[in-house]
């Protein structure tokens, strides 16, 4: 067991821990960045999909785990951050300034619808958000002349200093251009989190009449919460699109919304780890399946992937709502207290005033 000794308020707001924690993310990080020598492209191809689908987990992560803000439209703003990214390299932009772009004016234009949708609470939030995935559809074909229509958009070429980015050609550039972008955007979410403001998102996550008792401006966090949430939506939606090579008003159903939602709910709700073993459910259970049903002999069975996303989700909503983290840190700390530790101790604890039930 490892004993934390803080002597100051730095201490609790450091990235690491200790050395220790820091010393196993760091391996961590040279296994990643030594991977395209370990896997074939195939397998490096379905990594780049969890890393693709870590970058837009985080911005659902931002707004559902961190804010409590239910969410089942994010893949609006995921359309939206591939269709800005086309266009602004479309206008003779650069790739790299395109792409970060198209996060900015995602996370801008999230933020100002934020502005009314916030006002809703709860069940009318979601259904609110739901709302604005199932119109995305509709204003994709209404706005044929920036979206292609229903025949949508080829990936243009991508160039990053002279090298083309091809997940036909080098692979490996793909996945260090997912990588890239999953380490920037977990310390950004990482350095929000220890930030003043992180803390009122928390405050406001767990009862918005105490954080409005101490002085946190509610509706102001809940936007910025959703504005970056949509930020970082819009860039993994940017990558998926870019990576799949074409992409249209199907491509970005409101299926993927829901996808998002159960990624970080087995993942692990309110854990940056939750939305990466989450991608990694979603990435890699279709292809497990398929592979799965091919050396039975069978051919595909329909509906078997939601079948088996559901009772998945079923499972973890009834036995562990804490998700994959979640259970593992209770193994963790079992492990550690081993033979002190009981069952008392991971009881389960309501995380509600009796104030917050009369909304």
């Amino acid at each position: 067991m490892r004993f934390h000794f803080k002597t100051t308020y730095d201490q609790d707001i450091r990235l690491f821990p200790d050395r220790w924690t820091l010393s196993v993310y760091a391996v961590l990080l040279v296994l990643m960045l030594v991977m395209p020598w370990l896997i074939n492209d195939f397998y490096l191809g379905e990594m780049t999909n969890v890393l693709i689908w870590a970058v837009a987990g985080l911005g659902l992560m931002m707004l559902t785990g961190q804010t409590g803000q239910v969410s089942l439209g994010h893949s609006a703003f995921m359309a939206m951050g591939a269709y800005l990214s086309v266009n602004f390299m479309a206008m003779g932009l650069p790739f790299l300034l395109s792409f970060a772009l198209a996060g900015i004016v995602t996370g801008l234009i999230g933020a100002i619808i934020a502005l009314p949708a916030l006002k809703l609470h709860g069940v009318y939030l979601a259904i609110f958000t739901l709302a604005l995935a199932i119109l995305a559809d509709d204003l994709i074909v209404i706005l044929a002349p920036w979206t292609g229509g229903v025949g949508g958009y080829f990936a243009p070429p991508i160039y990053i200093a002279g090298v083309e980015v091809n997940r036909w050609v080098n692979p490996w550039a793909w996945y260090y251009l997912a990588l890239g972008t999953v380490l920037v955007v977990t310390l950004l979410y990482q350095n929000l989190l220890r930030s003043p403001l992180g803390r009122a998102f928390a405050a406001v996550r767990d009862s918005e009449i105490s954080a409005q008792a101490m002085g946190v401006d509610v509706a102001r966090t809940k936007t910025i919460a959703f504005g970056i949430s949509c930020a970082f939506a819009g860039l993994g939606g940017a990558l998926m699109g870019l990576f799949a090579g074409a992409f249209n008003n199907e491509t970005f159903n409101f299926l993927i919304s829901i996808q998002l939602l159960m990624m970080i709910i087995i993942g692990g709700l309110g854990f940056v780890h939750g939305a990466f073993l989450g991608a990694v459910i979603v990435a890699f259970l279709p292809q497990f399946l398929s592979i799965l049903t091919d050396t039975m002999g069978s051919s595909s069975i329909p509906g078997l992937e939601a079948g088996i996303f559901g009772a998945i989700l079923i499972a973890f909503i009834l036995f562990e709502p804490m998700g994959l983290y979640g259970r593992w840190l209770k193994v963790r700390t079992w492990l550690e207290l081993f033979p002190f530790a009981r069952r008392d101790m991971f009881k389960r604890q309501k995380s509600y005033l009796k104030t917050e039930r009369l909304r």
